[in-house]
Formats: structure tokens, sequence, C-alpha cells
């Protein structure tokens, strides 16, 4: 095994990030601002890209936290991944469904450990149709 592999997915860093990353999940639903403000990177190089909306600098997000009201739905997650590369550095990826909406969503957010904590350093959020199942076959 090259000394990369070994580096990816250590389990003691995967489960660090999938604490902070459940505890993102958790301010997120509860519409906790300051907490979802400071799981990002306060860099005026941090990017959201979210379902109709995007952010460039912490003073984006920031500012569109502020606009944003409470949720008013429930969500589910499914499907989380969370890959590690090395002590310092993650990609957190999901799909979601909300209550208010048929359309399916999916979450990635690139998590980089700094001397302050784990940051998200680049966020992209989407909502799309969900698949049509595969069609039966007819006997």
């Amino acid at each position: 095994m090259s000394v990369i592999a070994a580096q990816v997915n250590r389990p003691e860093v995967v489960q660090e990030v999938t604490a902070i990353f459940e505890r993102y999940e958790r301010a997120l639903m509860d519409n906790d601002v300051a907490a979802l403000n400071a799981f990002f990177w306060h860099s005026p190089h941090v990017t959201r890209y979210g379902i109709a909306d995007q952010q460039a600098g912490h003073d984006a997000l920031v500012a569109y936290r502020a606009s944003v009201p409470a949720p008013n739905f429930t969500r589910s997650l499914h499907g989380v991944r969370i890959h590690t590369f090395g002590p310092d550095t993650a990609v957190a990826m999901c799909e979601f469904v909300r209550s208010d909406t048929p359309l399916r969503g999916y979450q990635t957010q690139t998590w980089v450990r700094f001397p302050e904590g784990w940051r998200i350093v680049s966020a992209h959020v989407s909502m799309i149709p969900a698949p049509e199942p595969p069609a039966l076959a007819e006997t």
C-alpha cells in the first residue's frame, strides 16, 4: 500500500469529520446562524453555491445567513459519504429529501483542518427532480 493510500479514510479522521458534519446539520435545521457562520473558513476565498444563491467570501456568507429565515421544513439525509485525505482534508457528500418539495437535494462540502479547527472551504447544494424508478419488465 502506498503512503498516500494509507492516508485515505483514516478511521479516527473520518469519525472526527462525521461528528462535525452532524453538528453542522443540526445547526442548519435549528437555524443557528452563529454556528453556521463559524463552520465556514473565515476568508475571502471561501465559496458556497446554494440552490438559488452563491456567496464568495465569508462576509457574503454572513450577510446571506442573516437574510435566510428559519427552515419551515424537515430534511432527511441519505447516502452520507465522508472521505478524508490525510489528517487535515475531507469531503462530505450526501443526498437529502425535504418535506416541502418533491425535488431531491445534493450537498458537497470540502473541509480543511485549520489551527482553529475544521472549517468548510467550499460547499455546493443543488436540487433536481427525483430520478424515475426503473421500469418493470413485462412478463
